[in-house]
């Protein structure tokens, strides 16, 4: 079926890895897509694929796929048409928004949780939600120097902190500017803005080193209006 969707996420993995994760929401539907096999960076950068972008193609949900990655697709004679506007790229992330992380993703968590665990039913693995500029910074891991994290509190007043950035374009940047100095910097220019979007989505599951199992929550996007952060590839402006 012919769809056309927005981009809302160009997720990296790690270092090595020659793909990039790109989803999008169809512009006529709503429904979030995530098309499968993921895609070469070296193919989006050619295309100049970016959030904010309006990508269309034959989707298709695939056959197999399993919750709470509801999303994957399978996606045939794509066609990048540019960048939507700032308007139109804020009113999808606007429209997929839920009110907290809990209620995306309908599970109470314990303070500090990063994981939902493997038997947990989820409904999808890639949410929106919209909080206020000054609670959102972007913050060195102390645990990791010279890598950086996503502090945030969503509409119920809920903290989450150290959230790793896949976001592609902001992760990039925000290493370039990661001493403190900088980063002060920028999250009192984010501050500023009037709104703040965050595309929070949830891995494959994955068993860590201390052997705990599940799907773990990761920055996918963070998207600021009426401006994005200068040297920030992701809309229109």
């Amino acid at each position: 079926m012919k769809r056309t969707i927005i981009i809302t996420d160009l997720t990296r993995f790690k270092e090595g890895n020659p793909s990039v994760c790109v989803a999008g929401i169809d512009r006529a539907t709503g429904e979030c897509f995530r098309p499968m096999p993921y895609l070469s960076s070296v193919f989006c950068r050619r295309l100049k694929i970016l959030p904010g972008g309006i990508l269309s193609g034959d989707l298709e949900f695939a056959p197999n796929r399993t919750e709470p990655h509801v999303e994957d697709c399978k996606l045939d004679n794509l066609t990048f048409h540019g960048p939507c506007s700032s308007d139109e790229f804020r009113a999808v992330l606007a429209g997929s928004c839920f009110p907290s992380l809990e209620e995306g993703f309908e599970i109470s968590l314990p303070h500090g949780e990063k994981a939902i665990p493997k038997d947990h039913q989820v409904k999808r693995s890639i949410i929106t939600l919209r909080v206020s500029p000054s609670d959102v910074s972007i913050v060195e891991n102390t645990f990791n120097p010279g890598s950086i994290k996503l502090n945030f509190r969503d509409q119920s007043g809920r903290g989450y902190r150290y959230f790793p950035i896949t976001d592609l374009g902001f992760h990039d940047y925000a290493l370039k500017h990661r001493d403190q100095d900088k980063l002060v910097s920028l999250n009192r220019w984010i501050s500023t803005q009037a709104e703040v979007y965050l595309r929070i989505g949830l891995s494959r599951n994955f068993k860590n080193a201390q052997g705990k199992e599940g799907f773990w929550l990761q920055g996918n996007g963070i998207y600021t209006f009426p401006h994005a952060a200068e040297g920030v590839r992701g809309y229109a402006s």
